[in-house]
């Protein structure tokens, strides 16, 4: 039997090769499409699946015993899906300041005529 050494320690030659985490890159990529969508609030989902998935891959390398790679990465995607988040928040409440500003702005003023929900039901209201 011959023994391979490696970083992580000996290893059988018939072990496979370390691989990055597939969980990882799926991860990597949904935090980084929770960034680009965040404008849009709807990068809030794909950025909580990527903190799922990050603290899924990280048990699982961490059980690997040094076949699954990628632990490195871990700290930069969940870097990116909390910016994806705080920027989702930060414009959700941007709108949600506009539009008690603007209803502070036009409060106690009349939007119509004051008759139009009766203005139907009155005769001879002008048809």
């Amino acid at each position: 039997m011959v023994e391979v050494q490696h970083a992580g320690g000996v290893r059988h030659p018939d072990d496979p090769e370390p691989v990055e985490s597939s969980k990882v890159v799926a991860a990597q990529m949904l935090a980084g499409i929770g960034v680009a969508l965040s404008l849009f609030v709807g990068g809030v989902v794909p950025a909580i699946m990527a903190l799922i998935l990050a603290s899924q891959a990280e048990r699982d390398i961490a059980a690997s015993g040094g076949f699954l790679l990628g632990a490195g990465k871990l700290r930069r995607i969940r870097k990116l899906a909390w910016i994806a988040i705080g920027i989702a928040g930060a414009i959700v409440l941007a709108v949600v300041l506009v539009w008690i500003v603007g209803m502070a702005r036009s409060a106690g003023q009349t939007s119509y005529d004051g008759d139009v929900a009766f203005g139907f039901f009155l005769p001879n209201s002008g048809a």
